[in-house]
């Protein structure tokens, strides 16, 4: 099998960085876009995608800023982070996401990444 490697995505959004924190760091933002359904337990994250369930431990966080997880059941090396950058100049905001994938899982892994993120987009009006 084959390891699982960092990849980045970056995705420009027109909001700011503290509505869009609470769509990447709250239950009842992220199951708005990023699952079908979330809930959260001492730091756990349970999050169902058509009624499958995964659990992932938040690992950090900084308001208006980022939230990282790991997946319990994951490689002890693996993580997903959504982070929000804004543009110090321009003031454009956008979320930057770091997950592992292996390489022939890594092209199915940024299309649902871009698929949940243009969902997101609709859902902020971004």
């Amino acid at each position: 099998m084959s390891e699982k490697k960092k990849f980045n995505l970056e995705y420009a959004l027109r909001s700011s960085p503290r509505i869009l924190y609470s769509f990447i760091s709250e239950p009842n933002g992220l199951s708005q876009w990023f699952a079908d359904d979330v809930s959260i337990r001492d730091q756990v994250y349970t999050f169902t995608w058509d009624g499958e369930m995964q659990k992932a431990k938040l690992l950090s966080t900084k308001e208006n800023k980022l939230v990282k997880f790991k997946f319990l059941d994951d490689e002890p090396h693996c993580y997903f982070e959504m982070e929000i950058i804004q543009d110090e100049i321009t003031n454009d905001v956008a979320l930057s996401i770091t997950d592992f994938a292996t390489e022939d899982t890594k092209e199915e892994r940024v299309q649902i990444w871009d698929n949940s993120i243009n969902y997101l987009i609709s859902v902020i009006g971004g």
